[in-house]
């Protein structure tokens, strides 16, 4: 009997196979065991202001699942099922007082439920990767979470009232208690994951400076005054709120929301504040509806003013475009004009010197009527060519009339109000170049001003103009985030574009950027507009 020889290469493959199988499966292991940990511990933060039984005033695992699901797949469910898992086992084994096994199965399934739901809803009524920077995207959260919610408040409350946890007088009071927990713990955590899990470091970038420390400790103060008085100023965190949300849009919306919170549940579950002298019903409710209220009016505020930024980004895009289409516009005309009527008016004056010599070659006299008619037309033709010159000269213009110096300048008072940057435009007023060789630089510097509010996340830009030994520097610094220089695209337009520009003067162009350190745009050319000529 023989016996089949196995592959050479196959061993091998084999074996790179298995290890990529075993490499995923510990990846998704460990995403799960960290999931339910995470579960678990946002389950414990909730327990701290308990109503009765299982409830809590707010519950952050039901905000926590459907934003982990709905980011990274409900594959993922299994996370949530051992976390929730673990808080139902404590309630069965570790209370004095122990819940029903059959109420806290119910109780299980109400959740889970309530998790996948939700992050199916959130994927249909907002689309993915949605950053809530719009007023429909908070609307579509609100009903997705709502009716999640709903299902786990219906089937959980089945299950207490059928284990004999309550009664039917408490019912009512019991579901809208479980419903209004857990969407107040999704109000918090969904839009917190939301806005920051994708893309921590703008969002950090966004909310760390002066202004958001001096924003967190204002929120801060006011929060501990409202909380530690008896007082009816619950809302004087209000203004703070607003505050985060138009500076620091819905990062620092989504981070005051979680403070708020964080203050009202902590302060009111150590029996401090205004709604710890109430009644255990209405110190939840009034806790709920005061985190609800806080959550919505952050929330669509800051869609609000993501909105009004996205559409002034988009004006000034259509403003910037409509401006470089009327610039070529006005150099086509130029050239037409140049290569058309300009030179028709040069041979007609060819032509009137011709006319001229041939009637001094004739003998007859310049002073007649015919030689004094010439001359006229050749002095109008003159006089025409000198004016089409001027208005040649005038279309081929990029507004630089005032120099490069406070082309820039201008371009910078308008560009950076729009988009909250800071932008200082440093350097000579006389430089020795050409106006061709102005417009070009100047073009680079609107295309690099393009790119850092596209791109760069930047909030101060330095513009500086040097006149060096025979050549002329303008570079462009920003403080964003920048990137890996080697992983920029070569032949993207605006690149290829500002390297053309620079080259055509014979100088050059170079574009140095490291993550985290901001990007410089750097062109150097040759004084006196060597390399380039002005329109004649």
């Amino acid at each position: 009997m023989t016996q089949a020889e196995t592959p050479p290469g196959l061993p091998a493959w084999r074996d790179a196979a298995l290890g990529t199988f075993r490499s995923r499966w510990a990846r998704y292991i460990a995403g799960v065991i960290a999931l339910a940990v995470a579960y678990y511990v946002a389950g414990k933060i909730g327990q701290t202001l308990r109503y009765t039984a299982s409830v809590a005033a707010i519950w952050p695992p039901a905000g926590l699942g459907i934003a982990s699901l709905y980011l990274w797949g409900t594959r993922w469910w299994p996370g949530v099922f051992f976390g929730d898992l673990l808080i139902n086992v404590e309630l069965l084994v570790l209370q004095a007082d122990p819940l029903p096994g059959g109420s806290l199965i119910g109780q299980q399934v109400g959740n889970m439920a309530e998790i996948i739901v939700g992050a199916v809803l959130l994927r249909r009524l907002i689309g993915p990767r949605a950053a809530l920077d719009r007023a429909e995207q908070v609307g579509g959260m609100l009903v997705a979470l709502g009716l999640a919610t709903a299902i786990s408040a219906t089937i959980g409350t089945a299950s207490m009232l059928g284990g004999g946890v309550i009664d039917e007088s408490e019912l009512a009071t019991f579901w809208r208690t479980w419903w209004l927990g857990d969407a107040t713990g999704g109000l918090v955590m969904v839009p917190l994951l939301l806005v920051w899990a994708p893309q921590p470091v703008k969002a950090w970038r966004r909310v760390v400076t002066w202004e958001g420390g001096l924003l967190i400790g204002c929120l801060l103060a006011l929060g501990i005054v409202a909380f530690t008085t008896d007082a009816p100023v619950r809302y004087i965190t209000f203004p703070a709120m607003i505050w985060a949300a138009f500076r620091s849009g819905a990062p620092g919306a989504t981070l005051s929301i979680a403070i708020a919170a964080a203050i009202a549940i902590g302060f009111t579950a150590n029996d401090v504040g205004p709604f710890s002298q109430q009644p255990i019903d209405q110190q939840t409710l009034g806790t709920q509806l005061y985190i609800f209220v806080t959550a919505l009016t952050a929330l669509f505020l800051s869609a609000a003013v993501s909105e009004r930024e996205r559409s002034a980004i988009e004006l000034a895009d259509v403003q910037r475009d409509e401006g470089e289409r009327a610039v070529e516009e006005r150099h086509r005309i130029a050239r037409d004009l140049h290569d058309s009527l300009s030179q028709a008016m040069f041979s007609t004056a060819l032509y009137i010197r011709t006319a001229q010599k041939a009637l001094r070659e004739e003998r007859l006299s310049d002073s007649g009527q015919l030689g004094r008619a010439l001359d006229t037309i050749g002095e109008l033709t003159k006089a025409a060519q000198g004016e089409m010159r001027t208005f040649v000269s005038q279309l081929d213009r990029d507004g630089i009339e005032d120099g490069l110096l406070a082309a820039l300048s201008a371009y910078a008072a308008i560009l950076g109000p729009r988009h909250d940057l800071t932008i200082e435009v440093l350097g000579p007023e006389d430089l020795s170049l050409s106006q061709r060789a102005q417009t070009q630089l100047f073009s680079i510097g609107r295309e690099a001003l393009t790119n850092v509010v596209k791109h760069a996340g930047a909030r101060r830009v330095w513009i500086r103009v040097d006149a060096l030994e025979g050549r002329i520097l303008v570079e462009i610094r920003d403080d964003g985030h920048g990137f890996e220089s080697t992983a920029v695209n070569p032949n993207h337009f605006g690149i290829l574009s500002m390297h053309g520009r620079a080259e055509e003067l014979g100088g050059y162009l170079t574009v140095v950027s490291t993550p985290g350190q901001g990007t410089v745009v750097r062109a150097e050319v040759p004084a006196e507009g060597k390399g380039a000529r002005d329109a004649t």
